[in-house]
C-alpha cells in the first residue's frame, strides 16, 4: 500500500502540551509526540519518539491513511464512527508489526485510546492493525472478546489493510487442530486461534457465497454477544441455522489445497470484497446505511485482549 499525502498536522503549543493532551493508553507509559490530527479530526496519532525516524514514519503514513481507513470501515458497519486516537511505538518490544495491537473496548468510549505496533518500512501493517482496533470500536459494545468479534475484525484488517497481516492467519492452526465446530456455539474468548481461525474461514466462505462484508459486518453486530455464525448463516441466506456447520464442512473438504490461509476460498480477490482498498475493481458502498440496533448492552464491557499473531504471547 503506497502511503497517501501526508495530512496537515495540528501540532500543540509545546512538548508538554502534546504529553498532556495524549490519551491514558491501554499499557503505553513513555512519552507521547503528537504527530498530528487526520483532516477529517477523527484521528489523532502519536508515536513513542525514543524509537527515531522509523517509528515517526510509520505515525506520519498512518496520519495520512487514517481517513481513508475511517472511511472505509464506516461503509463496512454502515455507521458513522467517533473520534480515535493512535500511538505507534514498539508495543512488545517488536518493531515488525508482530507486537500486535491493543485497545479497551468494543466502543468509541472505552475503546478508543489504540495502540498499534510499529512496522519499520511497512506502513500498511500499520494501518491494518490500526484497523483491526478500529472495527472493534464500531462494533458498540457487542462481540466485544468473542470469537465471532475476533474474526469478524480480522477481516476488517484484511480487506481494508490489503492483507498486510497474513502472518497472523488461525485458520490453518484451526484445521490443524480438528477443525472444532464454532459455527454452532460462540468461544467467549478472543485468544483462541482455533475459534478465530473456524470464525475466518467461514467468513471466508460467506463471502465466496456473494455476501460482502459490508453485509455481514452489520448483521453480526446485531446479533450480539450471545449469537453464533450459524445464526449468521440463517439470517443471510434465509436457510436453517442447522444447516450452517455440514454445508460449511462440505466445501471446507471440497477445497482443493486445504486450509492454507485465513481465506480458503479466496473471498479476498473476488467481488463479495468491498473495494475498501483504492485500485480494487468491487465498489465500496458511499452511502452510510442505518445500522441495526444492538442486540445486547450498549455500555461495552472491556474485555478485548491484544491483537497478535498464533503463538505469540503478550509480553
Amino acid at each position: 500500500m503506497t502511503p497517501r499525502k501526508k495530512a496537515k498536522a495540528h501540532k500543540p503549543a509545546s512538548a508538554a502540551d502534546a504529553a498532556s493532551s495524549a490519551p491514558k493508553w491501554p499499557s503505553y507509559t513513555g512519552t507521547s509526540k503528537l504527530v498530528g490530527t487526520s483532516p477529517s479530526g477523527r484521528v489523532t496519532v502519536y508515536v513513542d519518539p525514543s524509537l527515531g525516524q522509523p517509528a515517526l514514519q510509520n505515525a506520519q503514513d498512518l496520519l495520512g491513511d487514517a481517513d481513508r481507513v475511517v472511511t472505509a470501515n464506516d461503509a463496512i458497519f454502515g455507521t458513522t464512527g467517533g473520534k480515535v486516537s493512535a500511538i505507534v511505538f514498539a508495543l512488545g518490544g517488536a518493531t515488525d508489526g508482530t507486537g500486535g495491537a491493543d485497545h479497551m473496548g468494543c466502543d468509541y468510549v472505552n475503546g478508543n485510546a489504540i495502540e498499534v505496533d510499529a512496522s519499520f518500512g511497512n506502513s500498511a501493517r500499520v494501518s491494518a492493525l490500526f484497523e483491526a482496533e478500529l472495527s472493534e470500536c464500531s462494533m458498540n459494545g457487542n462481540l466485544c472478546g468473542e470469537s465471532t468479534g475476533e474474526a469478524l475484525s480480522r477481516w476488517c484488517a484484511t480487506v481494508i489493510g490489503n492483507n498486510a497481516l497474513a502472518d497472523f492467519a488461525t485458520a490453518p492452526q484451526w484445521a490443524q487442530d480438528g477443525m472444532p465446530d464454532f459455527v454452532d456455539k460462540t468461544d467467549d474468548t478472543d485468544q483462541n486461534a482455533d475459534s478465530t481461525g473456524c470464525g475466518v474461514a467461514f467468513i471466508s466462505w460467506l463471502m465466496s457465497l456473494g455476501f460482502s462484508l459490508d453485509k455481514i459486518a452489520p448483521e453480526m453486530v446485531s446479533l450480539g454477544d450471545s449469537g453464533t455464525f450459524a445464526q449468521l448463516y440463517a439470517n443471510l441466506t434465509s436457510d436453517s441455522a442447522s444447516n450452517a456447520w455440514q454445508k460449511f464442512q462440505t466445501a471446507i473438504r471440497n477445497l482443493p489445497n486445504g486450509v492454507t490461509s485465513d481465506d480458503p476460498f479466496n473471498a479476498f480477490t473476488a467481488s463479495a470484497v468491498p473495494a475498501a482498498i483504492p485500485g480494487q475493481t468491487a465498489g465500496m458502498p458511499t452511502e452510510v446505511r442505518a445500522a441495526k440496533p444492538p442486540a445486547t448492552r450498549t455500555i461495552c464491557a472491556p474485555k478485548s485482549k491484544r491483537l497478535l499473531p498464533p503463538g505469540k504471547k503478550a509480553s
